[in-house]
């Protein structure tokens, strides 16, 4: 999967988490993305091609070795840009959702008001 084809969204929270905790692992990962282990995997490996982000090995345990997602100055400046992207989308949808709101409600005034006048007459 092409870094692009990554929606930004994701793209977004993937990069917060890994910069956040570097040590996740990818079914931590997966789990507070609500995507698969697949998808995590095949999205961290975007990623990785893209030059955002770099993987080394730690020891967790005695007997297991885990890795450690870093974000590079590359991955630092894409999760900015991102994050400004993801910033924009969201306020247009606030914007739109605000407008839905204000026509819903002089709809309800409205169906309201005429529901009254069909049971109790026009007011005088």
């Amino acid at each position: 999967m092409p870094q692009s084809a990554i929606p930004d969204e994701l793209r977004y929270k993937l990069l917060k988490k890994i910069a956040e905790s570097p040590e996740i692992s990818q079914r931590e990962l997966a789990s507070l993305m609500g995507v698969s282990l697949g998808k995590t995997n095949y999205c961290l490996k975007a990623l990785i091609e893209a030059g955002w982000v770099k993987v080394g090995n730690f020891a967790r345990s005695h007997s297991k070795l885990n890795y450690v997602y870093v974000l590079t100055p590359k991955g630092v400046a894409e999760k900015t840009a991102v994050t400004l992207r993801f910033l924009k989308y969201k306020q247009v949808q606030y914007e739109q959702l605000e407008q839905e709101i204000q026509q819903l409600k002089h709809e309800a005034k409205t169906l309201v008001t005429d529901d009254n006048e069909r049971q109790f007459g026009p007011k005088s």
